[in-house]
This record gives C-alpha cells, structure tokens and sequence, in this order.
C-alpha cells in the first residue's frame, strides 16, 4: 500500500507536465498536513494540455488483480498511470476516472485488465496484458482538455488480490 497521508510520501513522486513538449501546464504533488495533494493549473496553450505524477514501487505478487485509490477529487477526470518494463521496453497503462466535486472521500477500485495500454496519448492495441509483476510505476494523470486550476488529495493507493 502507498500511504499518502504520511509526510514524506510526497518527496518519493516526480511530476512531469506538458512542456517537455512545449506546453506550459504546472502540476506537483504536495503534502496538506493530512493528505498528499495533486494540483496545478493545466493550459491548452501550445498543444499543451496534460500534468503528471509518478513514483517507482517495488515487484508487486503476481495475484494482484486490482487496484484501490481512496481521494477527494474536484469534479475532473483524471488516469491512473501504471507503467511496466519489460524486455527493456516501458508500456504505461491508464485508466481514466471522473471525480465528484462533493468535498467527500471517495474510494474507486480497478481492475488491472481494465487498464488500456497508452503511448503519448494513443491506445496501443497490439500491447501485451497488464500483469502485476511487471508493474515498475504508480502514477496519476490530469489531461481531461480542460484548461484551469485542478486538485485531488490522496489518502492511498492499494494493491488488492481476487474480488
């Protein structure tokens, strides 16, 4: 489980935004005193449009069939990011979730063979199925079309066996 609510958490992610390709969206992750806080302003301006986060986690069991993500969101839509390695090739899956703007936690749990296979933005459809034991990277992404201040806490992310 990655604890999101513990201080230091937020150090261990990267945030990468839209002007590695010219655009000019800001996006971090913080931390609030309670829970870690993915927020920034996103911009449409040079066919920008997308902010990021991600951290490396270890090998997860190969039983792992979902994922669980407990936050307050702010009414946008933002992806959960995994990304695997293997035979020296990095894919990123994603799948996409709305958030509610109601000020209330909200927990949504994903099925790792919902996840769709992503490269800069394209489905990929010849990629090989999500496994967890390839799964090198958690992150999240805001890239909705939508430009404006956006801003999710996260409490926790938890790898969780069977149904």
């Amino acid at each position: 489980m990655i604890d999101l609510t513990r201080p230091s958490e937020y150090q261990r992610w990267q945030a990468t935004n839209d002007n590695v390709m010219g655009g000019i969206s800001q996006g971090q992750l913080t931390f609030d005193g309670q829970s870690s806080r993915f927020l920034g302003e996103l911009s449409l301006a040079n066919n920008g449009g997308f902010s990021s986060v991600n951290r490396p986690i270890e090998s997860l069991p190969a039983e792992v069939e979902q994922v669980e993500v407990e936050f307050i969101g702010d009414g946008r839509t933002y992806q959960l990011r995994l990304a695997t390695w293997k035979n020296g090739n990095r894919i990123t899956y994603k799948h996409e979730f709305s958030t509610d703007n109601s000020g209330q936690r909200q927990k949504k749990v994903f099925d790792l063979n919902n996840f769709q296979a992503v490269f800069r933005g394209r489905l990929i459809t010849d990629a090989p199925a999500l496994a967890a034991r390839d799964i090198r990277q958690v992150g999240m992404l805001i890239a909705d079309k939508k430009s404006g201040p956006f801003a999710i806490n996260l409490f926790q992310i938890q790898f969780k066996t069977g149904h």
